[in-house]
């Protein structure tokens, strides 16, 4: 599933038709639905903002296009009249460029599930006390890696990152928040939001447990470990010998 980082990507390329009227198409049938093309037509891009996973389209009149990727979704910015196969989501065609989002699957022309969510990881700077104020209010046997993938929680953070900044911090994804410390917390909010910051600037950083089980973790040699965690059963990466918290899945 797209991260925060890939998600403001995707808005910093859909700049190119802010501030312009906008021809807009739902060429594939099940888009048709909420009558998008129509409502939309003809009316100015005012802006374009991610937030967590979400992408926001904000049309004059006050109209806000909500956009959630999910696994298969994906803008893409190209010119104007530009070959494509295939029937897209929408379309967006300004005067020398034209968005397209494929397999898009949540397409919203409100915002109100946004405001379930909790802060954005990426914003700047991002809201750190709200992000622990919100962690803290989870219950205490809750594992802290099932909760950051929580967008209520805190908002952008997926399963690489998830993976990446417990590492950095070394603390285990089955952590129950009720025995971490608020410097333990501080630390992974903080290793996320920087390699997602890095990430969203062109930095590329070396995965070093997201899918590297059975190898070596570079900093103790311990074997890297997988397993599923959550009620959706994502896959947790975490090194036994140096991560704090490592007692397996709680009973």
């Amino acid at each position: 599933m797209p991260e925060g980082d890939s998600l403001h990507r995707a808005a910093g390329r859909l700049q190119a038709l802010v501030g312009e009227r906008v021809e807009v198409e739902t060429p594939n049938p099940r888009a048709q639905a909420g009558r998008l093309a129509e409502r939309l037509d003809g009316k100015t891009l005012e802006a374009v903002d991610a937030v967590g996973k979400n992408v926001l389209l904000r049309f004059e009149g006050g109209l806000v296009l909500r956009s959630h990727l999910r696994m298969t979704g994906r803008w893409t910015v190209v010119p104007r009249g530009a070959a494509r196969r295939g029937r897209p989501w929408l379309v967006l065609r300004g005067r020398t460029h034209e968005a397209v989002l494929w397999n898009g699957p949540v397409l919203e022309l409100h915002a109100r599930s946004l405001r379930r969510l909790g802060p954005d990881i990426l914003a700047q700077p991002p809201d750190v006390p709200a992000m622990l104020a919100n962690l803290r209010a989870q219950h205490p046997s809750r594992e802290l890696g099932d909760a950051l993938l929580d967008q209520r929680v805190v908002a952008g953070i997926g399963n690489v990152w998830r993976a990446e900044a417990l590492w950095r911090a070394r603390v285990a994804p089955w952590l129950r928040i009720g025995d971490s410390s608020d410097d333990e917390l501080l630390a992974v909010l903080g290793e996320a939001a920087a390699a997602m910051r890095r990430s969203l600037d062109g930095q590329r950083d070396d995965r070093v447990v997201y899918r590297r089980a059975g190898r070596a973790c570079p900093r103790c040699g311990e074997r890297i470990r997988s397993r599923g965690q959550g009620d959706d059963n994502r896959i947790a990466y975490w090194c036994p010998g140096c991560q704090r918290g490592d007692g397996g899945p709680s009973a």
